[in-house]
Protein backbone atom coordinates (compact mmCIF):
# COMPACT_ATOMS: atom_id res chain seq x y z
CA UNK A 1 0.00 0.00 0.00
CA UNK A 2 1.72 3.02 -1.22
CA UNK A 3 -1.26 5.00 -0.22
CA UNK A 4 -4.81 4.81 0.75
CA UNK A 5 -8.15 6.04 2.13
CA UNK A 6 -9.14 3.71 4.66
CA UNK A 7 -11.81 6.47 5.73
CA UNK A 8 -12.89 9.49 4.57
CA UNK A 9 -10.97 12.16 6.52
CA UNK A 10 -7.88 10.33 7.23
CA UNK A 11 -4.94 9.21 4.39
CA UNK A 12 -2.56 6.19 5.50
CA UNK A 13 0.30 5.52 4.29
CA UNK A 14 3.43 2.54 4.31
CA UNK A 15 6.02 4.08 2.00
CA UNK A 16 8.11 7.13 3.30
CA UNK A 17 8.42 8.61 -0.35
CA UNK A 18 4.29 8.75 -0.66
CA UNK A 19 3.95 10.32 2.66
CA UNK A 20 6.42 12.89 1.66
CA UNK A 21 4.92 13.80 -1.35
CA UNK A 22 1.60 14.11 0.18
CA UNK A 23 3.09 16.37 2.93
CA UNK A 24 4.71 18.77 -0.20
CA UNK A 25 1.48 19.64 -0.76
CA UNK A 26 -0.02 20.83 1.98
CA UNK A 27 3.17 22.49 2.67
CA UNK A 28 2.70 24.19 -0.41
CA UNK A 29 -0.77 25.36 0.96
CA UNK A 30 0.73 26.87 3.48
CA UNK A 31 -0.02 24.37 5.93
CA UNK A 32 2.70 23.55 9.11
CA UNK A 33 2.75 20.15 10.12
CA UNK A 34 2.36 18.57 13.57
CA UNK A 35 4.04 15.04 14.25
CA UNK A 36 2.69 12.86 17.23
CA UNK A 37 5.23 9.20 17.12
CA UNK A 38 3.51 6.03 18.50
CA UNK A 39 3.68 2.39 18.91
CA UNK A 40 -0.05 2.23 18.38
CA UNK A 41 -2.39 0.41 21.36
CA UNK A 42 -3.54 4.11 21.51
CA UNK A 43 -5.57 5.37 24.18
CA UNK A 44 -7.05 8.91 25.27
CA UNK A 45 -2.94 9.99 26.31
CA UNK A 46 -2.69 9.82 22.32
CA UNK A 47 -5.17 11.36 21.10
CA UNK A 48 -5.50 14.18 23.18
CA UNK A 49 -1.54 14.86 21.47
CA UNK A 50 -3.34 14.72 18.24
CA UNK A 51 -5.83 17.00 19.50
CA UNK A 52 -3.15 19.63 20.42
CA UNK A 53 -1.43 19.17 16.87
CA UNK A 54 -4.85 19.88 15.50
CA UNK A 55 -5.48 23.34 17.37
CA UNK A 56 -2.06 24.42 16.48
CA UNK A 57 -0.91 22.76 12.73
CA UNK A 58 -1.96 22.94 9.85
CA UNK A 59 -1.95 19.25 9.38
CA UNK A 60 -1.19 16.26 11.77
CA UNK A 61 0.47 13.09 10.89
CA UNK A 62 0.49 10.08 13.68
CA UNK A 63 3.28 7.53 13.21
CA UNK A 64 2.17 3.80 14.24
CA UNK A 65 5.64 1.78 14.39
CA UNK A 66 6.98 -0.57 17.62
CA UNK A 67 10.36 0.18 17.50
CA UNK A 68 12.48 -3.10 18.36
CA UNK A 69 15.69 -0.94 18.74
CA UNK A 70 14.11 0.35 22.42
CA UNK A 71 13.06 -2.77 23.87
CA UNK A 72 15.78 -4.18 26.14
CA UNK A 73 13.53 -7.35 26.84
CA UNK A 74 12.69 -9.47 23.45
CA UNK A 75 9.29 -10.51 25.80
CA UNK A 76 8.32 -7.02 26.27
CA UNK A 77 8.50 -6.54 22.67
CA UNK A 78 6.56 -9.35 21.68
CA UNK A 79 3.80 -8.70 24.45
CA UNK A 80 3.33 -5.65 23.46
CA UNK A 81 -0.26 -5.10 22.02
CA UNK A 82 -0.77 -4.41 18.53
CA UNK A 83 -4.23 -3.04 17.55
CA UNK A 84 -4.03 -1.63 14.24
CA UNK A 85 -7.44 -1.34 12.85
CA UNK A 86 -9.05 0.13 16.19
CA UNK A 87 -5.81 2.71 16.45
CA UNK A 88 -7.15 3.73 12.43
CA UNK A 89 -10.68 4.47 14.11
CA UNK A 90 -9.45 5.89 16.70
CA UNK A 91 -7.09 8.44 14.87
CA UNK A 92 -10.07 9.45 12.37
CA UNK A 93 -12.73 9.79 14.94
CA UNK A 94 -9.52 12.46 16.82
CA UNK A 95 -9.63 13.99 13.00
CA UNK A 96 -6.27 12.94 12.27
CA UNK A 97 -4.93 13.95 9.18
CA UNK A 98 -2.66 11.07 7.83
CA UNK A 99 -1.50 7.99 9.77
CA UNK A 100 2.44 6.63 8.43
CA UNK A 101 2.49 2.87 9.29
CA UNK A 102 5.95 1.75 7.63
CA UNK A 103 7.60 -1.52 8.10
CA UNK A 104 10.68 -2.18 9.67
CA UNK A 105 12.75 -1.64 6.52
CA UNK A 106 11.13 1.28 5.48
CA UNK A 107 12.71 2.98 9.06
CA UNK A 108 15.91 0.99 9.05
CA UNK A 109 16.69 1.23 5.45
CA UNK A 110 20.11 0.08 6.24
CA UNK A 111 19.70 -2.42 9.40
CA UNK A 112 18.60 -1.61 12.45
CA UNK A 113 22.46 -0.70 13.86
CA UNK A 114 22.16 2.54 10.95
CA UNK A 115 21.44 6.18 11.85
CA UNK A 116 23.70 8.72 14.00
CA UNK A 117 25.29 7.94 17.58
CA UNK A 118 24.09 10.29 20.05
CA UNK A 119 25.79 10.76 23.72
CA UNK A 120 23.62 11.74 26.29
CA UNK A 121 25.84 12.26 29.47
CA UNK A 122 23.31 12.10 32.45
CA UNK A 123 20.21 11.84 30.81
CA UNK A 124 20.53 8.27 29.80
CA UNK A 125 21.88 6.66 32.66
CA UNK A 126 19.88 7.20 35.33
CA UNK A 127 15.72 6.02 36.26
CA UNK A 128 15.25 3.92 32.74
CA UNK A 129 18.53 4.22 31.72
CA UNK A 130 19.80 2.43 34.73
CA UNK A 131 17.09 -0.59 34.44
CA UNK A 132 16.16 -0.57 30.76
CA UNK A 133 19.76 -0.58 29.26
CA UNK A 134 20.01 0.51 25.23
CA UNK A 135 16.36 1.66 25.41
CA UNK A 136 17.23 5.56 25.26
CA UNK A 137 19.75 4.83 22.17
CA UNK A 138 16.73 2.74 20.48
CA UNK A 139 14.46 5.95 21.22
CA UNK A 140 17.00 8.34 19.77
CA UNK A 141 17.29 6.05 16.55
CA UNK A 142 13.87 6.02 15.47
CA UNK A 143 12.94 9.79 16.21
CA UNK A 144 15.89 10.74 14.42
CA UNK A 145 14.16 8.64 11.60
CA UNK A 146 11.34 9.62 11.50
CA UNK A 147 11.82 13.40 11.78
CA UNK A 148 13.77 12.78 8.78
CA UNK A 149 10.76 11.35 6.98
CA UNK A 150 7.74 13.37 8.32
CA UNK A 151 10.05 16.60 8.74
CA UNK A 152 7.46 18.27 10.47
CA UNK A 153 7.15 21.79 12.24
CA UNK A 154 6.32 20.28 15.64
CA UNK A 155 6.66 17.31 17.86
CA UNK A 156 3.58 16.23 20.42
CA UNK A 157 5.08 14.25 23.37
CA UNK A 158 3.18 13.35 26.54
CA UNK A 159 5.01 13.74 30.29
CA UNK A 160 4.40 10.75 31.20
CA UNK A 161 7.51 9.79 29.28
CA UNK A 162 8.83 12.67 31.05
CA UNK A 163 13.03 11.16 30.71
CA UNK A 164 12.21 10.33 26.96
CA UNK A 165 10.92 13.84 25.95
CA UNK A 166 14.23 15.09 27.43
CA UNK A 167 15.86 12.50 25.36
CA UNK A 168 14.23 13.28 22.36
CA UNK A 169 14.76 17.58 23.39
CA UNK A 170 18.76 17.00 23.50
CA UNK A 171 18.67 14.64 20.16
CA UNK A 172 17.15 17.36 18.56
CA UNK A 173 19.85 19.79 19.76
CA UNK A 174 22.48 17.44 19.23
CA UNK A 175 21.37 16.86 15.28
CA UNK A 176 20.50 20.55 14.73
CA UNK A 177 16.92 19.78 13.34
CA UNK A 178 14.67 22.69 13.21
CA UNK A 179 11.43 21.55 14.89
CA UNK A 180 9.91 22.37 18.29
CA UNK A 181 9.02 20.33 20.93
CA UNK A 182 6.00 19.89 22.46
CA UNK A 183 5.29 18.32 25.57
CA UNK A 184 1.73 17.33 26.73
CA UNK A 185 0.14 16.86 30.33
CA UNK A 186 -0.18 13.35 31.42
CA UNK A 187 -3.94 12.27 30.40
CA UNK A 188 -5.33 9.55 33.60
CA UNK A 189 -7.52 7.76 34.47
CA UNK A 190 -10.14 8.74 37.10
CA UNK A 191 -8.42 7.02 40.13
CA UNK A 192 -5.23 8.93 38.44
CA UNK A 193 -3.30 6.25 37.10
CA UNK A 194 -1.89 7.58 34.06
CA UNK A 195 -2.88 5.95 30.51
CA UNK A 196 -0.85 3.49 29.19
CA UNK A 197 -0.89 0.82 26.42
CA UNK A 198 0.45 -1.51 28.90
CA UNK A 199 -2.72 -0.75 31.43
CA UNK A 200 -4.84 -3.20 29.99
CA UNK A 201 -2.54 -5.88 30.70
CA UNK A 202 -3.11 -5.48 34.49
CA UNK A 203 -4.96 -8.18 36.15
CA UNK A 204 -8.48 -6.53 37.15
CA UNK A 205 -7.39 -6.73 41.17
CA UNK A 206 -4.03 -5.45 39.94
CA UNK A 207 -5.80 -1.92 38.17
CA UNK A 208 -7.88 -1.46 41.01
CA UNK A 209 -4.57 -1.05 43.42
CA UNK A 210 -2.66 0.30 40.88
CA UNK A 211 -3.88 4.20 41.51
CA UNK A 212 -1.38 3.86 44.46
CA UNK A 213 1.15 5.29 42.09
CA UNK A 214 -0.34 8.49 41.20
CA UNK A 215 -0.77 8.94 45.04
CA UNK A 216 2.38 8.47 46.09
CA UNK A 217 3.21 11.26 43.49
CA UNK A 218 1.32 13.23 44.64
CA UNK A 219 2.52 13.17 48.31
CA UNK A 220 5.49 14.07 47.16
CA UNK A 221 4.09 17.09 45.27
CA UNK A 222 2.38 17.95 48.76
CA UNK A 223 4.73 17.75 50.92
CA UNK A 224 8.17 18.67 49.10
CA UNK A 225 8.24 21.96 50.17
CA UNK A 226 8.35 21.14 53.78
CA UNK A 227 10.15 17.61 54.54
CA UNK A 228 13.47 16.59 52.99
CA UNK A 229 13.14 15.18 49.78
CA UNK A 230 15.08 12.36 50.77
CA UNK A 231 12.63 11.54 53.13
CA UNK A 232 9.44 11.66 50.33
CA UNK A 233 11.48 9.55 48.30
CA UNK A 234 11.64 6.61 51.49
CA UNK A 235 7.90 6.89 52.23
CA UNK A 236 6.76 6.43 48.91
CA UNK A 237 9.15 3.44 47.41
CA UNK A 238 8.14 1.78 50.95
CA UNK A 239 4.51 2.53 50.44
CA UNK A 240 4.67 0.76 47.15
CA UNK A 241 7.08 -2.14 48.03
CA UNK A 242 4.31 -2.79 51.03
CA UNK A 243 1.53 -2.99 48.40
CA UNK A 244 0.84 -6.79 47.31
CA UNK A 245 2.35 -6.95 43.71
CA UNK A 246 4.07 -4.51 43.50
CA UNK A 247 7.74 -4.16 43.01
CA UNK A 248 8.99 -0.65 42.78
CA UNK A 249 12.20 -0.15 41.03
CA UNK A 250 12.99 3.35 42.17
CA UNK A 251 11.38 6.54 43.52
CA UNK A 252 13.67 9.48 42.29
CA UNK A 253 13.33 13.57 42.69
CA UNK A 254 15.46 14.81 40.10
CA UNK A 255 16.11 18.21 38.17
CA UNK A 256 13.88 18.33 35.28
CA UNK A 257 16.36 19.88 33.02
CA UNK A 258 19.41 17.40 33.97
CA UNK A 259 18.31 14.84 35.74
CA UNK A 260 20.08 14.61 37.96
CA UNK A 261 18.56 14.15 42.37
CA UNK A 262 18.04 16.88 43.60
CA UNK A 263 19.13 16.97 47.40
CA UNK A 264 17.25 20.15 48.35
CA UNK A 265 13.87 21.95 47.60
CA UNK A 266 15.50 25.39 47.19
CA UNK A 267 18.51 23.57 44.90
CA UNK A 268 16.61 23.90 41.57
CA UNK A 269 13.70 25.69 40.07
CA UNK A 270 12.34 22.87 38.25
CA UNK A 271 11.56 19.46 39.73
CA UNK A 272 9.94 16.35 38.93
CA UNK A 273 9.13 13.29 40.90
CA UNK A 274 9.18 10.06 38.68
CA UNK A 275 8.52 6.72 39.74
CA UNK A 276 8.96 3.06 38.01
CA UNK A 277 6.98 -0.38 39.51
CA UNK A 278 6.11 -3.57 38.64
CA UNK A 279 2.43 -4.15 39.08
CA UNK A 280 2.62 -8.02 38.53
CA UNK A 281 4.21 -8.83 35.40
CA UNK A 282 3.71 -5.34 33.85
CA UNK A 283 5.92 -2.40 34.44
CA UNK A 284 4.45 1.15 34.61
CA UNK A 285 6.16 4.36 34.54
CA UNK A 286 5.01 7.93 36.16
CA UNK A 287 5.88 11.59 36.51
CA UNK A 288 4.83 14.89 38.12
CA UNK A 289 6.38 18.18 37.95
CA UNK A 290 6.61 18.97 41.78
CA UNK A 291 8.68 22.94 41.07
CA UNK A 292 8.53 24.50 38.04
CA UNK A 293 9.29 28.74 38.50
CA UNK A 294 11.19 28.82 35.40
CA UNK A 295 11.99 27.80 31.87
CA UNK A 296 12.16 23.85 31.47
Amino acid sequence: MGEAKPCQAMWAFQLPSSLQKHLNRHRAAGNSIGFVPTMGALHEGHLSLVRQSNAEAGFTVCSIFVNPTQFNDAGDLSKYPRTEGEDLFQLERAHCDAVFLPSEEEVYPSGLDSGPVFEFGPLDKAMEGEFRPGHFKGVAQVVHRLLQIVSPDAIYMGQKDFQQVAIVREMIRQAGLKVRLVMCPTIREKDGLAMSSRNVRLLEGQRLRAGLIYRQLEMIRENAGHEPLADLEKRALQSLSSEPGFRPEYVRIVDGKTLRSVGDYSESDFIVACVATWVGEVRLIDNVVIKHSGEG
